[in-house]
């Protein structure tokens, strides 16, 4: 990738790990604006949004939850919003937050890839807030001008909202066909159908899907991309007519030809027409009979012209935007002479199926479109593509094994149509064999058909042994390097320091006090210069019994000493730690044992469950939950047990609490928490609903 392509940025934050950029040049406050633009800030700045999102995106075999911030803008009273698809179009789970501070939960109503636009349903039933919405007003991008003073605004590194100001710079936007670089999303080419709107407003990363606004107030423009020292925003009278589609019918319908245009020859300067760059085997051009080379000159009756390549977005725009099954008159040339064809368009699908977690199969599978099995010389949409792999799962430890890239076509004899056919193929096989046990697969690696045996399945349950006693020192060992030894004065001696004592166990009963230099154990020097060998050291007592009395000798200020200390159960392996992953709320929970409360200095009678793993996107990340977090109390219900905390959010779920108020310890602070839920049954149907018509009464947009 050269260094005009690894310029080209999408402005989404991913969060947690994030910089504060600069202020910039750009960057003013209100008070330094003109009259007229902060009159232009005041009547747009009501319907900013800050997004943060959870996403979903293939990896290591499995669907890994992504946690990002973002920028929207309201655009309907009913609650509708703007942003990016790259900002939540793969979202599962949204908060926003409003030009007030309140922060209200969203769905996602669609998307559309392919000019990187999404809806967001803001959940109006739970608004604390009784005020009615204000919704931005969508001006005509046609009429801005190069020069025009504009404004960004947005939520740059998930921070409150900002303004930043410049000057429209370019009206036609588009990636140099040099660098090779180009913007995708889901399989799409965005710049095959967006001219974005340069301009030289500040923008960071966070402010994807903000809107770019004239003086008059009114968003000309949707925030994307930084290319170098310019922003790129998506034009507003694409968006107004995007986002109508995805709201009414919850897709943008579009046609397909099978035409891939490019700029008219130079040896055609003065004339017009659209170079047919390459035909899509099988497609409407194709059985129409257009070839490569062709110019076209009209399209379905009206001319048409790429110049240059700024001019293609707006041609295929044209195509796509054909009705679908609508018949279409073509002229063209060919090689000098005059060509008239017809051609039936059909209805485009999406570049690239979703993405289905499989794990038993440790895999990420995706069905296949009509343009994806295309772009693979498939003969069909049979078959599920491999989109991801996990390290030594069940595919990649077959032999050949399976990769990303792959079609499975075949499975225990049957072939596979789709990806929900192999979902429910995998439930039936493990159904009729829950234990581990070899399938037969078929798979397509290019023109190369392969066989493997695939093991899905359970492990075999393993006999519960009962946990042996182990004895212990009580105490915790450092090796001494003989780098160490030397600046401490005790060249040549072997040992290891004593680094922590647990109090009131037998150690510290006998007298051992950290700082002290292990010399002998039961009689036998110590030999310990590296890490390794305090492991060594520590399997050595291992050999021991429980209650067995072993002479430690110490040098302690230079001075030998001699110890008696009597073995007891070793602390990492006396207790259970009874862990607990709560599903709902993403979090795993551990009991607080004697080992954890002597390294974080807790009290002994100090109740309380430890936070061992918050997974990422999830509810207690959200609210700002962290490991080693000690949680004291769930909705003023003690947690001094796992199973008293496991209890409590377990009803929380049952019941579809809206709010759960966790009190928190972290280090020696103390704060409340409130995980705040979307359950599943609260989103109306009709906003998850893939059949046309979600909204019951879709506004007409400012």
């Amino acid at each position: 990738m050269n260094a005009i392509a690894r310029s080209i940025q999408l402005a989404v934050l991913l969060l947690p790990v994030f910089e504060l950029a600069s202020t910039g040049e750009g960057s003013a406050d209100l008070a330094q604006f003109s009259s007229a633009e902060s009159r232009a800030v005041e009547r747009t700045y009501r319907s900013l949004v800050r997004i943060t999102a959870v996403s979903e995106v293939p990896g290591s075999g499995r669907l890994e939850k992504r946690l990002g911030s973002g920028s929207g803008v309201i655009i309907s009273e009913e609650g509708h919003l703007i942003t990016n698809h790259h900002v939540a179009g793969r979202g599962t789970r949204m908060r926003c937050r409003l030009h007030d501070g309140e922060e209200v939960d969203a769905w996602l109503v669609a998307s559309d890839a392919l000019t990187d636009l999404a809806i967001l349903q803001l959940d109006l039933a739970h608004r604390r807030n009784p005020e009615r919405l204000e919704p931005a007003r969508l001006g005509d991008s046609e009429k801005l001008r190069v020069g025009d003073v504009v404004l960004a605004m947005g939520s740059p590194a998930g921070v409150s909202q900002s303004v930043t100001k410049g000057i429209v710079s370019n009206l036609q936007l588009m990636l140099p066909s040099l660098s090779r670089a180009e913007l995708w999303e889901e399989g799409e080419a965005v710049g095959s159908v967006v001219r974005w709107i340069g301009h030289d407003a500040v923008i960071f990363p966070g402010n994807s899907g903000g809107p770019l606004v004239n003086l008059a107030g009114e968003v000309v423009g949707i925030n994307e991309i930084v290319f170098g020292s310019l922003g790129g925003a998506i034009p507003s009278n694409l968006a107004r007519e995007v986002a109508a589609q995805l709201i009414r019918h919850g897709q943008v319908e579009r046609s397909w030809t099978g035409i891939e245009g490019q700029p008219r020859p130079r040896n055609t300067e003065g004339e017009r027409g659209v170079l047919v760059g390459g035909v899509w085997p099988l497609s409407p051009a194709a059985i129409a009979g257009l070839r490569p080379g062709d110019i076209l000159l009209e399209y379905d009756g009206q001319p048409v012209d790429v110049r240059i390549p700024e001019d293609l977005p707006a041609f295929n725009r044209r195509l796509l935007s054909t009705p679908v099954g609508r018949t279409v008159a073509i002229r063209a040339v060919r090689q000098g002479e005059n060509l008239a064809v017809e051609l039936t368009t059909e209805a485009r699908g999406k570049a690239q199926g979703d993405e289905v977690e499989l794990p038993e199969w440790g895999m990420v599978g995706r069905g296949l479109t009509q343009l994806s099995a295309l772009e693979r010389e498939r003969p069909d949409t049979n078959g599920v593509l491999v989109a991801s792999v996990g390290l030594a799962s069940a595919v990649a430890n077959a032999k050949p094994p399976i990769a990303q890239g792959d079609i499975l076509v075949e499975v225990a004899g049957r072939s596979l149509r789709g990806v929900a056919q192999l979902q429910a193929l995998t439930a039936e096989l493990i159904e009729q064999s829950p234990e581990r046990h070899p399938v037969l697969v078929k798979f397509d690696r290019g023109r190369v058909r392969y066989m493997t045996v695939v093991r899905i399945g359970n492990e075999p349950e393993r006999p519960e042994i009962a946990r042996s006693r182990r004895p212990g020192l009580a105490a915790e060992l450092q090796a001494l390097s003989p780098d160490l030894a030397e600046a401490l004065g005790l060249k040549g001696r072997g040992g290891a320091l004593v680094t922590l004592v647990y109090p009131g166990r037998a150690s510290d009963r006998a007298g051992l006090r950290q700082g002290d230099l292990l010399v002998k154990l039961d009689g036998d020097p110590v030999r310990c210069e590296r890490p390794e060998d305090v492991e060594d050291l520590y399997s050595q007592v291992r050999r021991y019994r429980v209650g067995r009395q072993i002479e430690c000798e110490v040098l302690r200020d230079g001075n030998p000493a001699t110890l008696t200390i009597e073995l007891e159960e070793d602390l990492q392996t006396a207790e259970d730690r009874q862990r607990y992953r709560d599903e709902a709320f993403d979090l795993t929970l551990e009991r607080l044992t004697e080992l954890n409360r002597i390294h974080r200095n807790l009290a002994p009678d100090l109740a309380a469950v430890n936070v061992a793993q918050v997974e990422t996107g999830g509810w207690a990340q959200l609210a700002g939950l962290q490991g080693g977090d000690l949680i004291l109390s769930i909705d003023d219900q003690r947690t001094g047990e796992v199973s008293e905390a496991e209890a409590l959010l377990k009803q929380a779920a049952a019941t579809q609490t809206r709010r759960v108020v966790l009190f928190v310890r972290r280090g020696i602070r103390t704060m409340f928490i409130e995980l705040e839920p979307s359950w599943p049954p609260a989103v109306p149907a009709t906003a998850v609903s893939t059949s046309p018509n979600r909204s019951p009464t879709p506004p007409d947009l400012p």
